[in-house]
């Protein structure tokens, strides 16, 4: 049986003075790897009684991406390098050096541990041999301009749950869907309704696929991030989802929320397809549920600060966020339980 949003509850909250990009989670442990602004990427176990995150030292820029293939964590960083590191010694392994020639933005293992994937401002996904650290495939679809000439950037990847498949969104609202095993580009939808231009008084634009995930059967593919903004200097948009039947190239449903705004930073959906859950924020953060059939948003909680990223646990019972200044645990719980 599904977990019951209606029972989502804080349970344990560690705060940093760091901003926590993302998490990643060592299977059947309440051990985190989150990546953070100070440079480095933290080791913590959510079980002890104290929280005391270990540092990891080895990048020289915002740590924007971290995630696990088996023993191999993987993080990625501004400074344009991904390093592999034993995830028991906590000590580096590889350092790949200009893996990109831009600001890395995401990057994603499969569920079965055989590659990470990683995307960046260069407009490029690259698959990575989990294992070894040598490159498998560079993928080019992206565009390096905005209709308006200015520079793009990639932000979004996710993987299928049987590690088939792979989804990548940029700021202009282009997405690609790539069989993983060829490389070979299998389609694309456009989610135009995430990218705000601003013609006239600043010349600038915001937004785009921050997130995206497929459905459990491969089907659908959601989008999230922030609907039209009045003023491109702030996130005063809705958060904005968008879903597609990709293969038929049609865009099923789109929802906004104005309730909690700002970008929708992650997305998940539960494995027996009973929820699609969504976490973001302007400076404050949400974390939304979602009925997948039609988008209804079907529970919201509010979050003090920002959420960057999440990661759910093998029962889909315990989520762990990663946000400005915090990294803390929720679990689906009935009131009055331990």
């Amino acid at each position: 049986m599904a977990a019951d949003p209606q029972k989502l509850k804080m349970v344990k909250d560690l705060g940093r003075p760091e901003i926590c990009f993302s998490v990643a989670r060592v299977p059947n442990t309440s051990r985190l790897f989150y990546g953070a602004s100070d440079a480095k990427v933290y080791h913590v176990d959510f079980a002890a009684e104290k929280l005391e995150p270990q540092a990891m030292e080895g990048h020289s820029s915002y740590v924007s991406r971290v995630a696990l293939a088996g023993n191999p964590l993987v993080s990625g960083s501004y400074d344009c390098s991904l390093i592999w590191w034993n995830s028991e010694t906590r000590q580096v392994v590889k350092k790949v050096e200009n893996a990109h020639s831009k600001w890395i933005r995401n990057l994603v293992a499969t569920p079965d541990g055989k590659y990470f994937i990683s995307v960046a401002d260069d407009m490029l996904a690259k698959v990575w041999n989990a294992a070894t650290g040598d490159l498998v495939h560079t993928l080019v679809d992206h565009q390096a301009l905005t209709p308006q000439h200015y520079p793009s950037m990639l932000f979004a990847c996710n993987t299928s749950a049987d590690s088939s498949l792979l989804v990548t969104g940029d700021k202009v609202g282009h997405v690609v869907i790539w069989e993983l095993a060829t490389g070979k580009k299998l389609g694309s939808v456009e989610a135009t309704g995430l990218y705000t231009w601003d013609p006239s008084q600043r010349r600038h634009s915001i937004g785009g696929v921050r997130s995206v995930a497929f459905s459990p059967d491969n089907k659908l593919v959601a989008a999230g991030g922030i609907g039209k903004i009045g003023n491109v200097d702030h996130l005063d948009g809705p958060s904005r989802l968008e879903v597609f039947d990709w293969k038929e190239n049609k865009k099923l449903y789109e929802t906004e929320d104005t309730k909690f705004k700002g970008l929708i930073e992650r997305i998940a959906f539960e494995p027996q397809n009973q929820w699609l859950v969504a976490a973001g924020g302007d400076h404050a953060g949400f974390i939304n549920f979602y009925t997948p059939a039609d988008g209804k948003i079907i529970k919201q909680e509010k979050f003090p600060t920002h959420i960057h990223s999440f990661v759910l646990n093998e029962g889909n019972d315990t989520l762990f966020l990663a946000g400005h200044g915090k990294v803390s645990r929720w679990e689906f719980k009935a009131e009055g339980t331990a």
